[in-house]
């Protein structure tokens, strides 16, 4: 009897479900980030980009991650706050400030915490050229049909899901 109340059942139901399941699996991830760690998945994203290149600029740390310069520094300030990032004026050009991690960074990163994003963009990339522009076209096209492609992320919002 289940199988003859999908095969009736309204496919946008099933679309609106996957969704939700998306959505979820990512708070969840960041929760079980928060809890583990006490970092967000932003918070991560930009603790990894700033180890990773001794010389970064907040400007070019937003770049990497794909977030807008505003959230990164908000989330600079924070981790700032929590003793594992400094900032200093670069001794070659005093307008440019330059965030490094701590030890205390470090001694977290040592650990290698995943983001979920990480392992989907690795799975993401391992698709052929026409499968990733079928997905992104899928979702753009669910944004537009859901009249959410014009709605701004927030820096609330990026930095809960990003």
């Amino acid at each position: 009897m289940g199988e003859k109340v999908t095969q009736y059942r309204d496919k946008s139901y099933d679309v609106l479900v996957t969704l939700r399941q998306i959505i979820r699996a990512i708070d969840m991830h960041s929760k079980q980030l928060v809890k583990r760690y006490g970092l967000t998945a932003p918070q991560l994203m930009v603790l990894k980009e700033i180890m990773n290149d001794h010389d970064i600029n907040i400007g070019r740390v937003a770049k990497k991650v794909s977030l807008s310069q505003a959230t990164v520094t908000n989330i600079i300030d924070r981790l700032e706050t929590r003793g594992l990032v400094t900032r200093e004026r670069s001794s070659q050009d005093k307008r440019r400030v330059i965030v490094r991690v701590t030890d205390k960074a470090r001694e977290v990163l040592k650990n290698d915490p995943s983001v979920l994003q990480e392992e989907f963009v690795r799975n993401f990339k391992e698709l052929n050229d026409w499968e990733q522009n079928l997905i992104l076209s899928s979702i753009q096209r669910i944004a537009k049909m859901m009249n959410a492609e014009d709605i701004e992320i927030t820096p609330e919002i990026e930095n809960r899901y990003i």
